[in-house]
């Protein structure tokens, strides 16, 4: 029973653009990595239909790195509370000592 090879997605866009730009041909490409020519024009369809997505989340970036932001200061915030909240039971604990509580 064969297995089944898995490929990278940079593996995938490197021979798509390789056919693509013109430096080498589509059989030359599947003869070399032992690929079917409908497993590569698969591969090349979809990067084809995809190809404006990149350009697309650009804006949604921004967003991610919004919330990212917002994230780091609730995390600091947190932070100081959590110290603050340490500093008040090492007093509390020291006083009750202290009074022989």
């Amino acid at each position: 029973m064969k297995k089944h090879r898995t490929f990278t997605p940079d593996f995938k866009a490197q021979v798509v653009l390789e056919e693509l730009t013109g430096v080498r041909g589509q059989a030359e490409i599947c003869r070399e990595h032992q690929l079917k020519p409908q497993v590569f024009s698969r591969w090349r369809t979809e990067f084809l239909e995809r190809a404006s997505e990149i350009f697309a989340t650009t804006p949604s970036r921004g967003d991610e790195q919004a919330r990212i932001a917002e994230l780091e200061r609730t995390v600091g915030r947190l932070t100081m509370e959590l110290e603050a909240a340490k500093k008040a039971s090492n007093i509390l604990t020291f006083l009750s000592t202290r009074n022989g509580r």
